[in-house]
């Protein structure tokens, strides 16, 4: 039975990695990010819901007390 040949393995492997590195470089060169982030007002509500003033709790079976 013939031996494997692993002589070239290492240039194989470093090759490919050196080629992924490139790879993801260029992709992440390629994206544009914004100049400016402008922050988001989070707390602004356009609309509102006949819900949204009131107080309500779901009650979920296991949140019940123990009944024996």
């Amino acid at each position: 039975m013939p031996q494997l040949d692993t002589s070239t393995w290492l240039v194989t492997i470093l090759s490919m990695i050196l080629t992924l590195l490139i790879v993801f470089q260029l992709k992440i060169s390629k994206f544009n990010y914004p100049l400016n982030p402008v922050m988001k007002d989070i707390n602004k509500h356009l609309y509102t819901n006949p819900w949204d003033t009131k107080w309500t709790k779901i009650y979920l079976p296991l949140s019940l007390p123990q009944q024996s």
